[in-house]
C-alpha cells in the first residue's frame, strides 16, 4: 500500500508558490490547479475502471514511476479489483523550477479514502501517512504528463 501511496502524490498544487528570480523570462507553468486536478480525476477513473491503458496514456513513454503505476493497477485487476476513491490531501505545494516543456513541483501530501471492491469484497485501503515527493510534468503534444515522481 505504500507504494499505492507515493503513486497517489498529483492531485492539486499551487501555480502561485515557488519559483526562483531565474525563472524571470520563461513561460509560465501551466495553471496549476487545474492541470493536476483534471490530470488526478483521468487517474483516478483508470483506477476505478481498472484501464491501464488509459492510465499510461497519462505519463510520459518510459517512465519508470509511470510502469509502477500500471504493474500495480494491473495486479489489482487480476486480482478482480478496482480501486476507487482516490484522493490526496495536498498539505504543501511548491513550483521548483519550470520552463516551457516541464514543470518541477514538490509536494507534500498524503492519501484517504481509497477503497478497494470486487464481486463480494470491499477492502478499505489504509490512509498513509504524509510524505515530501518532488513530480516532473512534462508537456508532450500539447498535454501535460507525468514524468517522474522521486522521494
Amino acid at each position: 500500500m505504500a507504494a499505492l501511496s507515493v503513486l497517489l502524490v498529483v492531485v492539486v498544487w499551487l501555480s502561485t508558490t515557488g519559483g526562483d528570480s531565474s525563472s524571470v523570462g520563461r513561460a509560465e507553468p501551466p495553471d496549476a490547479v487545474a492541470t493536476l486536478a483534471d490530470w488526478d480525476a483521468r487517474r483516478a477513473r483508470a483506477w476505478a475502471e481498472g484501464d491501464v491503458e488509459a492510465l499510461r496514456d497519462l505519463y510520459v513513454a518510459g517512465s519508470r514511476t509511470g510502469r509502477k503505476d500500471a504493474d500495480m493497477l494491473s495486479a489489482y485487476v487480476d486480482r478482480g479489483l478496482r480501486v476507487r476513491g482516490l484522493r490526496t490531501q495536498v498539505l504543501r505545494a511548491q513550483v521548483l523550477r519550470h520552463d516551457d516543456r516541464a514543470v518541477v513541483v514538490s509536494v507534500t501530501d498524503r492519501m484517504r479514502g481509497a477503497v478497494a471492491v470486487g464481486d463480494d469484497r470491499r477492502i478499505t485501503l489504509p490512509a498513509d501517512r504524509a510524505s515530501t515527493r518532488e513530480v516532473t510534468l512534462r508537456l508532450v503534444a500539447g498535454e501535460w504528463l507525468v514524468d517522474e515522481v522521486r522521494e
